[in-house]
């Protein structure tokens, strides 16, 4: 028989034991599942950063773009892994699954909504940032490119070797290959050549099983689902194999601001009938912003039409004189260069050289260090009287910092169907809209006077724009517009969310879902639900 003191010992060690496992954080247990689960872990080690680390806040903070995500109290991951090789990757996925821990991933921290790197619940991040090369093939006119690379990366590679070729995508130069393409993606070239995700003919993706899979492996309704149906779903996109296409070697831009003194809002009402009808080598917009008055130094609102042209000013004059005369274009107002150095016109990075192109921790001035953003699809013009409702809302205290920008669609866009990829809006618009609110970093304390301010104008243009759903871009990504329950989401919540952002192609997203990550491994508020054992759900 055991004595009550041999007793009461085992209770004493087995409660120290016991205390001392939780004294354990979390992220110990996470090192010490990659020290077991990886075959290189003295390398690993060295990509690895935890709270306790001294370069732990840098790291996250490198690449926040939002700085509305930046106080306090915002969730920050147990840990961060940066990894150099796939190698780094698979026992990340393996030991997040093992401990309870959703897997965030960023490539360039631009997602909206900063689900790139927070969570409300226990997660880590893999930060693609050395996973940035870019082999171009002038030759066969592809590319591979890194989810981690930038655009302005991209773009700079491709102008290395050849100022004849190009890749349909954005402006904005620090934002990630990876969540950019991953949400379809439009930019300059879109209205000649489609989106981003038109363009993708392969790709590598890391699994929740952690398999490295390429197109014929993982199958074209997973390749599908890849090219526009968001970032954070499906696996880990680590490569994308792209056309690249061709271009004039002479390009022409213009910037023609017009104020309401000037009839800026005859102007834009007019802009709606004539932009998506333009030649598809045309890209033109508007943006609707205060600015101050030349009289008294009042504040007005400024309208900006900016376009670029695949071609020369000699060519692009007369033809937007013919198609748009009320806005008196004259060749003072163009200018001629290379599609390069348009990206730089764009992104407003005026005087700046080619390398600009190359630094992915530049502030882009074409967002304030803190904002929201909403988005909406218009397929009818909006009439006078609601333009002129819109621009009085730019005359609010909380509208100091706002960019309202129309994108004309049109051209290719009309022909591509809206099944080929997730992204669906093509035919039957006539433009996008961004709502863009912005403020300082230190006036993050009344962001809520911002976001309703943003909210308001939102439920405003409800009257003018797609409906039954109520359409939006997933780059653009609104969490008010529906997230998923904590837990296991079910179809219809998804849904709410799902059709605005994917249409129908939402139904082909949740299968793919089903079939490739059925346990739900890569989620978030907005990723991807799979179908649930409901009969009602197995149904679809």
């Amino acid at each position: 028989m055991k004595s009550p003191h041999f007793s009461m010992l085992m209770q004493l060690l087995f409660a120290a034991l016991f205390s001392l496992s939780w004294a354990i954080s979390p992220h110990d247990h996470f090192i010490h599942c990659l020290s077991l689960g990886s075959n290189d872990f003295p390398s690993i080690s060295r990509v690895i950063y935890t709270p306790n680390n001294s370069s732990y806040s840098s790291v996250l903070e490198s690449t926040k773009r939002n700085r509305r995500f930046s106080a306090p109290h915002t969730p920050k991951p147990l840990v961060i892994v940066t990894p150099l090789r796939t190698s780094h990757i698979q026992p990340t996925i393996y030991c997040s699954r093992k401990h309870g821990l959703q897997i965030r991933t960023r490539s360039g921290g631009h997602d909206f909504e900063g689900l790139s790197y927070i969570s409300e619940v226990p997660f880590a991040v893999i930060d693609l940032v050395n996973f940035r090369s870019v082999d171009v093939d002038v030759e066969n006119r592809v590319a591979w490119v890194q989810s981690g690379a930038t655009l302005g990366e991209l773009y700079y590679r491709i102008a290395e070797q050849s100022r004849t070729l190009a890749f349909p995508a954005g402006t904005c130069h620090t934002v990630g290959t990876g969540g950019y393409f991953s949400g379809g993606g439009y930019g300059l070239l879109f209205r000649k050549y489609g989106l981003a995700a038109d363009n993708i003919i392969d790709a590598q993706l890391i699994d929740a099983k952690g398999r490295i899979l390429d197109r014929k492996s993982m199958g074209e309704d997973l390749f599908w689902a890849i090219r526009g149906g968001g970032g954070g779903s499906f696996g880990i996109v680590l490569a994308w194999k792209l056309n690249l296409l061709p271009i004039p070697a002479t390009v022409t831009v213009f910037t023609v601001s017009k104020t309401l003194e000037q009839d800026a809002i005859q102007l834009v009402h007019r802009w709606q009938y004539v932009a998506h009808k333009l030649p598809d080598g045309i890209y033109s917009s508007v943006a609707l912003s205060r600015v101050n008055s030349s009289q008294n130094g009042k504040k007005t609102v400024q309208a900006s039409f900016r376009s670029l042209f695949l071609g020369d000013m000699d060519e692009l004059v007369p033809l937007m004189q013919e198609r748009f005369p009320e806005l008196g274009l004259l060749k003072e107002d163009c200018i001629e260069m290379s599609w390069i150095e348009s990206i730089v016109y764009f992104g407003r990075l005026q005087n700046q050289s080619l390398e600009i192109l190359l630094d992915r921790n530049f502030r882009t001035p074409l967002f304030n260090p803190s904002y929201k953003g909403k988005s909406d699809y218009v397929k009818e013009p909006i009439p006078e009287i609601g333009l002129r409702g819109l621009v009085s809302r730019l005359c609010a205290a909380e509208a100091r910092f706002v960019a309202i920008i129309f994108f004309a669609y049109g051209g290719i866009m009309d022909e591509i169907p809206e099944t080929a990829t997730p992204f669906p809006h093509r035919a039957g618009n006539l433009y996008k809209i961004l709502y863009n609110v912005g403020w300082q970093e230190e006036d993050n304390r009344n962001s809520q006077r911002y976001i309703s301010w943003v909210r308001s104008v939102y439920s405003y243009m409800s009257y003018f724009v797609s409906k039954s759903p109520r359409e939006a871009y997933i780059n653009y990504r609104d969490l008010d517009i529906g997230i998923n329950n904590e837990g296991n989401t079910s179809y219809g919540q998804a849904s709410i969310w799902g059709r605005k952002y994917f249409k129908n192609n939402f139904d082909r997203l949740v299968r793919v879902k089903t079939l490739t990550d059925p346990e739900n491994f890569f989620r978030h508020e907005q990723s991807i639900p799979p179908l649930m054992s409901s009969k009602k759900e197995r149904a679809l």
